[in-house]
């Protein structure tokens, strides 16, 4: 056996380094966020530093990453696949920039929109498209394509089919139309109209975007302690990480 005995820790041991039980540690091992435990010769497992290490750094990167990806870092890693870890990682870290893109698109929709003002659908019916079109400021062919992509969603006048336009459908394709002068894609303006049927103005929205970016930015800082945790791990000796 290679483990020093100044080293040697039980299962138990583990456990209380990180206040979870004996089968929570037991799990870890054969999910692969620790490294294979040593065997004595009665089939008990020894745990050393290198164990300990690991058990610290997953607990961190769960905070950033969540369970799921933190345990398929870990497990990549001792896999010998450290560029398919870091790869792991560049992923979560674009997710969160992501994200951040999202919200960023989400303010400057509301702010274009208080720049606009409202303005009063004539009549009762709502508009046509030609209408809405004249009103935005772009083709029809650009509603339509939007409509497609499931941004818009007008009604459909009984009979002839026409699309109508109520003032909420005018409000989406203002928002739309104003992202994508941003070049904003389809996959960011789409949270932001969720957003905006979903709180049902804009300053329930505003009040939703500054508590999802506050949550970003924890989530952030702790991915930041996370990787830097991982990256101390990675760069031990090997005497130090010797289990």
């Amino acid at each position: 056996m290679t483990t020093d005995d100044r080293r040697r820790l039980r299962t138990v041991d583990l456990a209380r380094t990180a206040g979870l039980s004996t089968q929570q540690i037991r799990n870890y091992e054969d999910a692969g966020v620790l490294p294979a435990a040593e065997r004595t010769e009665s089939g008990y497992r020894v745990f050393g530093e290198r164990h300990r290490l690991a058990l610290l750094t997953y607990r961190t990167l769960q905070n950033g990453y969540g369970p799921v990806t933190a345990t398929r870092i870990m497990r990549t890693v001792h896999e010998g696949d450290v560029p398919g870890a870091l790869a792991l990682v560049d992923a979560a870290h674009a997710a969160l920039h992501g994200e951040r893109g999202s919200l960023r698109a989400a303010r400057e929709a509301l702010e274009a929109l208080d720049a606009q003002g409202a303005e009063p659908v004539p009549g009762n019916g709502g508009l046509r498209i030609g209408e809405v079109a004249a009103l935005v400021g772009v083709r029809t062919s650009a509603l339509r394509v939007w409509e497609a992509a499931g941004l818009l969603t007008p009604g459909r006048e009984r009979g002839t089919g026409y699309r109508v336009y109520a003032p909420a459908d005018v409000r989406d394709a203002r928002v739309v139309h104003t992202l994508r002068r941003s070049h904003y894609p389809f996959e960011q303006i789409r949270p932001v109209l969720d957003g905006l049927r979903r709180e049902g103005g804009g300053e329930a929205l505003r009040t939703a975007i500054a508590a999802r970016e506050q949550a970003v930015t924890a989530r952030t800082r702790a991915a930041l302690e996370g990787a830097g945790r991982l990256h101390t791990y990675l760069t031990c000796t090997d005497d130090t990480l010797r289990g």
